[in-house]
């Protein structure tokens, strides 16, 4: 009987120890959920400049315009200024009245403050033009990269211009694939003399 007691004692003191153990261990410490590795890539915003077609065709309307804006001015300059030479010429001939000079001369001002607001007005379209360039250009690449980016899955996209990027290791560098997408992509219009268009804003989605 006492034997008994001991062998009861003695599970009750081990099932007490083997609890007590078990209260002192630290509880496991939750693992933090692994960071996403960043994936860089670059495109060379001069190269795509120069060698997507959306931006040939654009730059070749915008020097057509600049030169018509400037063929105009010239035009008008040179007829403003033989009229003011023949001005000139008269009035020291004593061809003129006092009344027709005083007119002539108005004229002649006025003429000049027209040919100085149209050089205005010219200078204003054609940055209008430049920035309506511009943003189309930021619309296709934007658009085009969204879709390319679904199946390669880089974190950032940076743009190289210049020297902006210091240092970048040449196997980061996605011109070419992305200027190869681009021009695939490009749908000119009819007659670019008019109008180059890019690419639709909305991404085509593959059936």
């Amino acid at each position: 009987m006492y034997m008994k007691h001991i062998f009861l004692m003695a599970a009750a003191l081990a099932m007490l120890a083997s609890c007590g153990k078990q209260q002192n261990q630290p509880a496991p410490t939750p693992q933090a959920p692994q960071e996403k590795p960043l994936k860089i890539a670059y495109v060379d915003a001069d190269s795509v400049n120069e060698h997507y077609q959306f931006c040939k065709d654009y730059k070749e309307i915008l020097e057509k315009k600049s030169q018509n804006a400037q063929n105009t001015l010239n035009q008008k300059g040179l007829a403003l200024q033989k009229a003011v030479a023949e001005f000139q010429n008269k009035l020291q001939q004593g061809e003129l009245t006092r009344e027709q000079a005083e007119s002539q001369q108005t004229s002649l001002q006025k003429r000049n403050e027209q040919l100085q607001q149209l050089e205005q007005s010219l200078t204003t379209e054609f940055a209008k033009e430049q920035d309506k360039f511009n943003e189309a250009l930021h619309d296709s690449v934007d658009n085009f990269l969204s879709a390319y980016n679904k199946t390669h899955g880089y974190t950032y996209i940076l743009s190289k211009i210049g020297d902006n990027i210091l240092f970048a290791d040449k196997s980061l560098d996605i011109t070419d694939d992305v200027i190869k997408g681009l021009n695939k992509r490009y749908k000119p219009a009819k007659d670019t003399k008019k109008e180059a268009k890019p690419a639709e804003k909305k991404t085509e989605t593959k059936k």
